[in-house]
């Protein structure tokens, strides 16, 4: 039985997209072992988000070589499609596909000849208009209680600082049948929270002319009686439309959960970065979610620090940022990424600026996450539990993303339970498990 590692580096759509080859190679006869051990095979799937996530990429398949010089070392994701010549010169990768054909991935594997060749194979091609999305069967992480299901590849955004589109390509989509059916996979597989998750999700469908939309997409996954939770993952805030909630507000399987991004409170810097909206409508449409579902939990991303921006650009966009009652808020600083308007800017803004900014706005962030807890303690709700920790704790999540911990002599992994939340305790609340004698 040959031997894989795997090793996956950015954003949850990478690792659905690991997931998803590991069972291929699983079901082609492979036996999947830890990074660190001896293999036949390593495969590293790449990042560039960020300057940072292209370095490591490149330190991770240099260990790879290193680990067993006559394993086939295969690169795959983002590094080597937006970059595949600087990829191909990395002495002793064998193999490079970028961000398609990992549905084939194994035959690919095999046709490399499972040996050391002379150079790499060079099988990165250009992302067009009109191409298929690739649909390959969900992969599941046997540790998680959740299961991510990708359901939509590509970005037609272009914003400044991102190098996304030029990794993912244009706009494709899971048909909606085949949404279903990986859904009651997944159920039969015993997940009771599916999380829908995309390069640009909002945009489900877009790619066609009177195509579907992303509510069409949670009626597909709704469909299967079986399912306990729903969640999508980040969407822009001007992609939650009317129907979006009022599926949210009907079906309790769906969570009461939104990650929308805002990255800018400051109208300049979001005109700077090509944001779809200023923040007079981002206000106007986090109103309106919030009136149609008063118990929802909006989480965001910020970034601190974009080239042009001045400490009065940053006080705006960090009084727009508090006013906003996020529930959590994942600050980062700007990173300059090579190919990107952004990166090409005179204006950059110093490092330590930017460290200083990030603490600022950290600030901000523990705050109103302590005001989201301090407004849930007291309620009733229900917790899908995870695990048990090092300190004897039972975690788990709310359908609004609370993390919340408890004590129990009881095996609790998969199990929702419904749950009084007390005090504030660690990133999240206590809670009392609510027996049915208890009513």
């Amino acid at each position: 039985m040959p031997k894989i590692a795997f090793y996956t580096l950015g954003c949850k759509v990478n690792q659905a997209d690991t997931a998803s080859m590991e069972k291929l190679f699983v079901k082609a006869g492979y036996s999947i072992v830890p990074f660190t051990q001896a293999a036949d095979v390593y495969l590293v799937n790449t990042c560039v988000v960020t300057n940072m996530g292209q370095s490591k990429s490149r330190k991770i398949i240099h260990r790879a070589v290193r680990q067993n010089p006559q394993a086939l070392v295969v690169v795959t994701g983002c590094y080597p499609q937006t970059a595949p010549e600087e990829v191909a010169a990395i002495e002793g990768v064998d193999l490079i596909i970028g961000t398609q054909d990992r549905k084939n991935i194994v035959e690919l594997v095999a046709k490399a000849g499972g040996h050391k060749v002379s150079g790499a194979a060079n099988l990165v091609h250009e992302l067009i208009k009109d191409s298929p999305f690739e649909e390959m069967t969900a992969g599941v992480d046997a540790k998680m209680t959740r299961a991510f299901l990708k359901i939509q590849e590509g970005c037609n955004q272009f914003c400044a600082y991102c190098i996304i589109p030029y990794a993912r390509g244009p706009l494709r989509s899971r048909a909606l049948t085949s949404i279903t059916a990986e859904v009651e996979q997944l159920v039969a597989q015993g997940y009771k929270e599916v999380v829908l998750i995309g390069i640009h999700l909002g945009a489900y469908g877009k790619e066609q002319a009177n195509g579907p939309k992303l509510a069409d997409a949670v009626k597909a996954a709704l469909k299967v009686q079986g399912l306990a939770r729903l969640r999508l993952g980040s969407l822009e805030s001007i992609e939650v439309d009317q129907d979006l909630l009022k599926l949210m507000a009907e079906d309790k399987r769906f969570c009461r959960h939104l990650h929308l991004p805002l990255q800018a409170g400051a109208d300049k810097t979001l005109q700077a970065m090509h944001r779809p909206y200023d923040s007079a409508k981002f206000k106007d449409l986090l109103a309106n979610i919030r009136r149609q579902i008063p118990d929802i939990s909006i989480t965001t991303d910020l970034i601190v620090g974009f080239p042009g921006e001045t400490q009065e650009d940053f006080a705006n966009s960090l009084q727009f940022a508090k006013a906003c009652q996020f529930s959590k808020i994942h600050v980062f600083p700007y990173s300059r990424r090579k190919g990107t308007p952004a990166a090409a800017r005179e204006d950059q803004v110093p490092e330590e600026v930017k460290n200083e900014r990030v603490q600022a706005a950290e600030q901000i962030d523990q705050a109103g996450h302590q005001a989201y807890l301090e407004a849930m303690a007291g309620r009733q709700t229900e917790v899908l539990w995870e695990t048990r920790n090092k300190a004897g704790f039972w975690e788990g999540l709310t359908g609004n993303y609370v993390r919340v911990y408890t004590e129990s002599q009881e095996n609790l992994t998969d199990q929702i339970t419904a749950v009084q939340l007390q005090n504030l305790f660690e990133d999240g609340l206590r809670g009392v498990i609510i027996r049915e004698h208890d009513n």
